[in-house]
């Protein structure tokens, strides 16, 4: 979502674009089913957006691999020959890689290679995910590899300072800042529909709880259910909606009977679900940022969240949210359990608040930058 923001942001600004990414899971199933396209598989194909959106960037769409324990999502191979052809007879003024997978790095060598500036973003601690997967020993060894991959590039975009300070702290260079946005006309309160209530069970008064995230093992979902059985247990009648899909889910489906599983929602939708809530609950101790934070904000709920990253940011204790200390498992429950309790009176003050704050977020303000900073780094002369 934040790199679909950025690319058409710059697109409406008169930038060419393109994008250069592994076909997904979904899309593969589509091409198995036309013979047309299972003919060019072989080399990228050029493939335009759909048509609901239009802006002026075309797709390039390569060949990948199910991400193991994690099969939604795909990574894409190699493919710096057919990138150096591409970019030899079209050439960029810079690459910015956006993953450091297989055809992230084999970007990097291919714009190096021909002399083109190349930027990368640090979007997520996959060094920290190696435990959650059941691989501990790896870490290190992921981190070797982001360090060199990014160390590689003019400059690595990472979304908040205290990002940059760590990531400084583990030998990488060349730090920038890109911030993220928030589309406060997509996720407003103005979308709360007391019909998906209903359809979801609860009556006028009830409470409601939404989480929307990746169900995945390095979300700390123990500590969500954790903190919802505590609210039930002095608001029997509240209710948990979990939106979005990821390698946990059919297990949480079955740990958590009590539980309304959503899947993947379109963006209206999700706006919808949003707004229809009373208070957010964002447990997880391994974000970058967490774009989901400051979309609740929009949509006008109290987030309850630990300090860092966007949480840290944007949200002031009691005053727009409720920030407790980094994996302060006993806060996160007990603060939960408070706003749960209110009655309405606080939690509407909070996500009042919020949605002032969200309103102040623009993501014009950080394409602007972006666009500053790639002008720069795009003329700038060591590689």
């Amino acid at each position: 979502m934040t790199l679909s923001h950025l690319v058409e942001g710059l697109a409406r600004r008169g930038h060419e674009l393109a994008v250069f990414r592994p076909r997904q899971a979904r899309e593969q199933k589509r091409l198995a089913r036309s013979a047309a396209h299972a003919a060019q598989e072989t080399t990228a194909n050029t493939t335009p957006i759909s048509a609901e959106a239009r802006p002026a960037f075309a797709e390039h769409l390569f060949r990948g691999f199910p991400i193991p324990g994690y099969p939604l999502l795909r990574l894409g191979l190699p493919a710096a020959h057919t990138l150096k052809k591409m970019w030899s007879h079209q050439r960029p003024d810079l690459v910015h890689v956006a993953t450091e997978g297989p055809l992230g790095y084999s970007a990097v060598v291919a714009a190096r290679s021909l002399r083109i500036p190349v930027t990368s973003s640090f979007h997520t601690n996959f060094h920290q995910y190696s435990a959650d997967y059941g691989f501990p020993f790896l870490a290190h060894g992921a981190l070797r590899y982001l360090r060199h991959f990014h160390n590689r590039t003019r400059a690595t975009l990472s979304p908040t300072d205290a990002l940059n300070l760590e990531l400084e702290r583990q030998g990488f260079r060349n730090l920038r800042l890109l911030s993220r946005g928030v589309n406060t006309r997509v996720f407003s309160p103005a979308h709360r529909s007391e019909a998906l209530r209903a359809q979801l069970g609860l009556k006028p008064d009830d409470l409601l709880v939404i989480h929307v995230s990746r169900l995945a093992p390095e979300k700390n979902y123990p500590l969500l259910f954790e903190a919802f059985r505590a609210v039930q247990a002095v608001l029997p009648s509240a209710q948990l909606v979990v939106v979005s899909d990821g390698p946990l889910r059919k297990k949480l489906t079955r740990q958590h009977p009590y539980v309304q599983f959503t899947g993947f929602l379109g963006r209206a939708y999700l706006a919808e679900h949003y707004a229809s809530a009373d208070l957010f609950l964002y447990p997880s101790l391994s974000e970058t940022f967490g774009n989901v934070v400051t979309e609740a904000m929009a949509s006008g709920l109290p987030v309850v969240g630990f300090d860092y990253a966007a949480t840290a940011r944007f949200i002031r204790k009691g005053v727009n949210g409720w920030s407790v200390p980094f994996n302060d498992r006993d806060a996160f429950i007990c603060a939960s359990v408070a706003l749960a309790q209110d009655r309405g009176a606080l939690r509407a003050c909070l996500g009042a608040a919020a949605r002032a704050t969200a309103e102040t977020i623009s993501w014009e303000f950080v394409i602007a930058k972006l666009e500053a900073d790639f002008r720069e780094l795009s003329v700038s002369s060591s590689s």
